[in-house]
């Protein structure tokens, strides 16, 4: 039987090695970015608010941004900043705002360059796995931004699989 065992793994030995030369990934694509996007802004300014929002792929970089008119200025970096940070930690920003405060242990994920943690913030997923990130900034309260975020990608998400 270890005889067994060892050939086996002998024989797997190179197909493992040589799975791990490439990694395959996917990533939200441009067009559907800038439809969540636009849906994500037209939702909020549906209820009157003027929004930005800002997709980004599975790495954290940009692919889509839209900035309502009479939108703040400010709303561009924290939309970005939204799904940045939603995107890097595989969670809706609003989950980790929660987390941050009854965690003491993740109480200094607010320090991290680039994070965002309030409301506004959604990883876009295809099954399990998270292929990018939207954030909307603007509205006048994250729920807000949340609901516009969700109408985002719910424009898209029959086309994401």
């Amino acid at each position: 039987m270890r005889r067994l065992l060892l050939l086996a793994s002998l024989a797997l030995a190179p197909q493992l090695g040589h799975a791990q030369g490439v990694v395959t990934e996917r990533n939200i694509s441009a067009s559907l970015a800038a439809e969540a996007a636009a849906a994500a802004v037209e939702a909020c300014a549906g209820r009157g608010f003027r929004v930005s929002a800002a997709v980004v792929d599975r790495s954290g970089v940009l692919k889509a941004l839209l900035r309502a008119d009479g939108a703040g200025p400010h709303t561009v970096s924290s939309a970005q900043a939204k799904a940045f940070t939603a995107v890097s930690m595989r969670a809706n920003t609003s989950q980790i705002l929660e987390t941050v405060r009854t965690n003491p242990g993740a109480a200094r994920l607010v320090d991290i360059q680039g994070f965002l943690i309030v409301g506004g913030g959604m990883a876009v997923r295809v099954g399990d796995e998270v292929v990018g990130a939207i954030g909307v900034a603007g509205a006048p309260g994250g729920h807000l931004d949340d609901q516009c975020a969700e109408a985002g990608i719910a424009r898209i998400r029959e086309r994401l699989g």
